[in-house]
């Protein structure tokens, strides 16, 4: 019985961390502040629930921010194309995105161009935000 309780209890937890840890779009991002980024990739971190990856863009005023766009999962990006190499510290992309509700130099990217010309869709198609596959 201790051991039943025990893998219940495990379950249920993992099962809420999954839950909190992915979200829809519209819990972190706002479709009505479209972005687009061009920059120099300087992190990519391949992982679920989402794969993150970093842009160092340059501003007006000569200085750098860094912007974390955020894309589907692994298995998404796989099905639409990517490949763990699509995307390189050091490549040169241009994201259009959606900036995340609070403020914070994060984007969804729902189109990447990689550095080899290709434009992939990088959204989870399920997550009830923009499919803007054509830009």
């Amino acid at each position: 019985m201790k051991r039943r309780l025990a893998v219940l209890a495990a379950t249920a937890g993992w099962t809420a961390l999954s839950i909190s840890a992915h979200h829809s779009f519209s819990a972190e991002f706002d479709s009505g502040k479209a972005v687009v980024l061009e920059g120099v990739v300087s992190k990519v971190e391949w992982a679920n629930p989402h794969v993150y990856f970093y842009v160092d863009v340059k501003e007006a005023n000569g200085g750098t921010t860094t912007w974390a766009c955020e894309t589907g999962g692994p298995n998404a990006l796989i099905r639409q194309g990517w490949k763990h190499d699509s995307m390189k510290v050091g490549d040169h992309v241009t994201v259009n995105g959606y900036l995340a509700k609070d403020g914070s130099k994060m984007a969804d990217a729902r189109q990447v161009k990689l550095a080899d010309g290709r434009k992939v869709f990088s959204g989870t198609p399920d997550d009830g935000g923009p499919q803007n596959r054509g830009r």
